[in-house]
């Protein structure tokens, strides 16, 4: 099979060093990728939105499967133009048709589906310029602290936790008066605050029947102990401690089965992944957001944990055959730390010199993903805000985030930032 991966970061990284594993993996692309998707496949200059030259690569290079990593494609609906495309009868897609990807692209949309289909969820509502004075009102009567959020995609940095009203408001009028967020702020959902601890769940699903994939924590702050800026993702571990059998059941009752039957009802075409962004409270599972596609960096701990095939599982999930399959995985725990350029997630340079950067194979059991990184000539250097992660399997969680630290550390470019506390709920002794 030659199969497109479209992406360029660490999630994608990761995807083709699993896929190209596969022996059903004849030719593997990468658009645009980065300097490690080099080294599983080949990488190809256009962008993932650049709906027209994927198309023409998908025929020119006789593509048999098309894999959407980021979101942004998808809520712009490229899975509908390519299966519509007569040249391309056969193309197996994976990833969710643009009406299923308003579950990521539309907080209200997902919201009301989540409403209908009785999963569990914060109270909200949703204004828009139109009913401003109303939602001023709203605001100012509304239980602290107060979750502003853009409804439409904001680079993951639509959502903002209010802890007084006069702050509320403000920022209320900067989203829907003075468009803070562009485009996505044009409504605005407001929602009760949840308080308890989060997790992230994902599934394969192919519209009908899903696969439950390794769950995991993902550190969104660029401070130690969880404090600053929202980011991308500094880190993640894989298993996550306190997710046992009892609360996973749950999670498959009240959220993913409502979820996958809500699809079929509402006759959403959906074949790809699920990401289930979930807090615990009281012991029971609210879902916070959906995502239409793996999580970076918790595809970096999720896919290496992951014993089949890809491929197969993949080609399952484009024939609706994913009931036939049943999922293997590495039962130790996975850490990974991400490596940001100073500044992050503010202003940074790029083109950065990179050093001590070996190959993506398992050398010992860590594993190294670059996220935003480029060639240039025979240099590595870096390419974006957050740099490089390095990935450990081991039998104890603090021996995998050990390991992460210690290989994070060797690779060396100029003004590099890492956490050092991934997981440190979870475990006391980190490096």
């Amino acid at each position: 099979m030659n199969i497109l991966i479209l992406g360029a970061g660490g999630r994608e990284h990761a995807l083709a060093w699993k896929i190209s594993q596969s022996e059903l993996c004849k030719k593997l692309f990468i658009a645009p990728g980065n300097a490690g998707t080099m080294q599983c496949g080949t990488n190809l200059s256009f962008s993932v939105t650049d709906f027209r030259a994927i198309k023409e690569c998908c025929i020119n290079e006789k593509i048999d499967m098309v894999i959407i990593g980021p979101e942004e494609p998808l809520v712009s609906g490229i899975v509908d133009v390519l299966s519509n495309d007569p040249m391309l009868p056969q193309l197996m897609i994976i990833g969710p048709s643009k009406d299923a990807a308003q579950l990521e692209g539309s907080k209200s949309f997902a919201k009301a589906f989540m409403n209908r289909q009785g999963i569990p969820t914060a109270a909200c509502r949703t204004f828009t310029v139109g009913n401003y004075t109303e939602g001023v009102d709203y605001l100012k009567d509304h239980p602290l602290p107060i979750v502003l959020k853009a409804d439409g995609l904001a680079a993951g940095k639509g959502v903002i936790i209010c802890q007084n009203h006069v702050e509320a408001v403000a920022e209320f009028e900067l989203m829907l008066q003075r468009s803070k967020f562009g485009e996505a702020g044009k409504r605005v959902v407001v929602e009760k605050f949840l308080s308890g601890i989060e997790l992230s769940m994902f599934v394969l699903t192919d519209g009908k029947n899903y696969l439950l994939l390794p769950e995991a924590k993902d550190y969104k702050r660029i401070g130690e102990g969880d404090i600053g800026l929202n980011t991308g993702g500094m880190g993640a571990i894989s298993p996550v401690p306190f997710a046992d059998e009892i609360f996973i059941k749950k999670v498959k009752t009240l959220i993913i089965e409502p979820t996958i039957s809500g699809l079929q009802k509402e006759d959403l075409v959906y074949k790809g992944f699920i990401f289930f962004g979930l807090i615990k409270m009281d012991n029971e599972p609210y879902v916070i957001e959906y995502n239409c596609r793996l999580g970076d960096p918790e595809a970096e701990v999720i896919i290496p944990r992951i014993k089949n095939d890809l491929l197969q599982l993949f080609v399952a999930t484009a024939n609706q055959q994913l009931n036939t399959v049943t999922l293997d995985k590495d039962d130790r725990f996975a850490a990974t730390i991400m490596a940001a350029s100073g500044g992050y997630p503010g202003e940074y340079q790029k083109g950065i010199l990179i050093k001590n950067l070996f190959k993506n194979k398992k050398e010992g059991n860590v594993l190294i993903f670059h996220a935003g990184t480029k060639k240039t000539g025979k240099d590595i250097v870096t390419n974006g805000g957050r740099v490089v992660c390095a990935t450990a399997l081991a039998a104890h969680l603090d021996e995998a985030i050990n390991q992460s630290t210690e290989a994070i550390e060797a690779i060396k470019f100029d003004d590099k930032y890492f956490r050092r506390d991934i997981g440190y709920e979870f475990v006391k002794d980190l490096v």
